[in-house]
């Protein structure tokens, strides 16, 4: 909708994230080596955490997409707030197409998952297991299922282990994992998204721009970033619905760029929302 106004090919802050629009700073660059790491190395567990909307989901679609042939299946549970059983049963139909949808109790799910692996080993294939929202599995108590999938056809593996585990979630996902000694033991790297700094606020912003088709390097002044800093606190999800209101508003407003006084009329208009939600 404002797209023409300020000379865009499109919404430069959608949460959707393409090659064009990622934006790398130094600490999601750090983690992203590490993950690559554990990964290419065919490592037991990595572990990946910030804050909500740091940019976790982001960063791992980027590595997954990035990986060889040789690393399959890839395996992605986007919520895994359930009992050990269907967590299991989710985790066979995820790796492996020959897995039926039909109930099948927690020994067949070990096994099915232990064939496909000793399969895939002996294909010479590394799988990988993400799991978005880890942090969840401290409810149903399932990060001891997991530790034990690590050593499914773990005797018929070169590697350290027949797949890596990818736990993905809050910060407090490294208190729950502290209470799993035998899990923890075998991370082999562990990665913390921080928060923007004030730089990397003004380096996202403008890259998000460029990519968005815009040529101007001024549409949000300088008090601008600064008030964004202040109200986003460095976190890009929150940088985005702030920016891409305040394109609205500017539109609506007819201005020829976002002032400070812009940011804080879009962080007042989403404080409501968030109020009456």
């Amino acid at each position: 909708m404002y797209e023409a106004h300020w000379n865009l090919l499109r919404k430069p802050f959608d949460a959707k994230v393409d090659a064009g629009t990622y934006y790398p700073s130094e600490s999601h660059q750090a983690a992203a080596l590490k993950i690559h790491y554990a990964i290419e190395q065919r490592r037991a567990v990595a572990l990946l955490c910030g804050e909500s909307g740091a940019g976790k989901s982001m960063l791992l679609d980027s590595c997954l997409s990035q990986l060889s042939d040789h690393f399959a299946p890839i395996a992605r549970i986007v919520y895994p707030a359930m009992p050990a059983d269907q967590l299991l049963k989710h985790i066979a139909r995820q790796i492996g197409p020959q897995a039926s949808d039909s109930t099948h109790d927690l020994c067949c799910s070990i096994e099915l998952i232990e064939r496909i692996l000793r399969h895939n080993v002996s294909q010479d294939c590394h799988a990988v297991l993400a799991i978005d929202e880890a942090h969840l599995l401290q409810q149903f108590g399932t990060l001891e299922t997991l530790r034990l999938i690590l050593n499914l056809a773990n005797d018929n593996c070169a590697y350290e282990s027949p797949i890596t585990l990818i736990l993905c979630g809050s910060p407090s996902l490294i208190s729950h994992l502290s209470k799993h000694s035998s899990l923890e033991d075998r991370v082999a790297v562990r990665c913390l998204i921080e928060r923007f700094s004030f730089e990397d606020t003004v380096a996202y912003i403008q890259h998000r721009m460029r990519a968005g088709g815009c040529s101007r390097e001024d549409v949000f002044d300088m008090r601008a970033m600064e008030t964004i800093q202040m109200l986003a606190q460095g976190i890009p999800r929150r940088i985005n619905r702030l920016c891409d209101l305040s394109l609205m508003i500017g539109f609506a407003q007819e201005l020829n760029f976002v002032s400070s006084a812009t940011i804080e009329s879009a962080h007042s208009e989403l404080s409501s929302l968030r109020r009456v939600a």
